[in-house]
């Protein structure tokens, strides 16, 4: 990034998917980083993560003085962020939360930089900038893309979230389960709700007495905070047997018809999406597989939506450990370094 000054930097939740992903990306990206903390629970007391040239130990939260780190980053549960995240920014330290936790608080900034980093200039209330739901970013960049075209009214989605959106538990399970049952025939489910192995799985969170699930629910809110727009967005979570990755497929209405040439256009002129779609040539849509470990959101099949004059239908694939969560806060980081290198301007007030 070029900056002279370095900025301490901490890590809740280091040795998780996420945590060790934002570490990664940091590396990745040159983040002007000084001293880097890396803090996690009890049992992974005694480990150390690699980051640059050496190695890092785990530490504990409450070993850690908050006073002398600039940004943390929190990665654990929600539980987590509800405990710890607010007396980290009695510190003058800023969080960049990546739970669901502050996420609708009107208070907390939601922010994905290529859609509303201006409301990022406006500070940060409380300390905290919440990072938005895995799905919820890729979908939001989408609709904002389209939206230049004609106004978005109505999106129904269905997503195929990766297990690794369940956290590290979720991928051992994944992988324990195919091994049992090619060699056992036999699994006992335990993170999901039913057999994730060969197997899809139509829920993700808790259900509402609506019949809808409380991740469903936060998709449709935050995707409405971050657009800043009354677009009706309905969706059905899934989860699906596939490490890394979430796809959705997506149903959008417009005030005016949209073409096809202009969508795919307004895709391709905004900045983090790529379109892969090319019709009459086998295999040319992205898939998890072909966008793991990519920054990117990858769109495809895009065509009109016969069933409404003002549809259009398309598919996104994006890694949700990177754009989904690691990167967007990363470049969140970036963006408050950008608009305010005292950071300043996102202490709690």
């Amino acid at each position: 990034m070029g900056h002279s000054r370095k900025y301490n930097v901490a890590v809740v939740g280091a040795t998780g998917n996420t945590g060790m992903k934002t570490l990664q990306i940091l590396e990745e990206r040159d983040f002007p980083a000084g001293n880097v903390t890396a803090i996690a629970s009890e049992r992974s007391i005694g480990k150390s993560l690699f980051f640059g040239d050496g190695e890092i130990p785990v530490r504990k939260f409450e070993d850690v003085d908050f006073s002398r780190i600039d940004i943390t980053f929190f990665c654990a549960g929600g539980g987590v962020s509800r405990r710890y995240a607010e007396s980290v920014t009695k510190s003058d330290c800023v969080v960049i939360d990546k739970t669901s936790y502050f996420r609708l608080n009107p208070k907390v900034p939601l922010i994905v930089p290529e859609i509303n980093s201006a409301q990022l200039a406006e500070g940060a209330l409380l300390g905290i900038v919440s990072n938005p739901n895995c799905v919820a970013i890729p979908l939001a960049m989408t609709l904002k893309a389209l939206s230049a075209v004609s106004q978005v009214k109505r999106a129904v989605v269905s997503t195929y979230q990766s297990v690794s959106g369940a956290g590290r538990l979720g991928v051992d399970e994944l992988y324990s389960q195919t091994k049992s049952i090619v060699a056992a025939g036999a699994v006992k489910p335990d993170v999901f709700s039913k057999q994730i192995a060969f197997n899809v799985i139509p829920a993700i969170g808790d259900f509402y007495q609506s019949g809808t699930t409380d991740e469903e629910d936060k998709i449709s809110a935050e995707v409405r905070k971050i657009l800043k727009a009354d677009v009706k967005v309905a969706v059905t979570c899934v989860r699906v047997p596939v490490f890394v990755g979430h796809s959705m497929s997506v149903a959008a209405e417009f005030s005016a018809p949209v073409a096809e040439n202009n969508a795919r256009r307004a895709f391709e002129s905004f900045e983090g999406v790529l379109v892969v779609d090319r019709r009459g040539e086998k295999g040319v849509f992205a898939t998890p597989l072909d966008v793991q470990g990519e920054d990117g959101v990858y769109v495809s099949r895009i065509r009109a939506d016969p069933t409404t004059p003002a549809g259009l239908l398309y598919w996104i694939a994006a890694d949700n450990l990177r754009k989904g969560a690691a990167l967007n806060s990363v470049q969140i980081a970036e963006l408050m370094i950008s608009l305010d290198p005292s950071l300043k301007l996102f202490q709690r007030r």
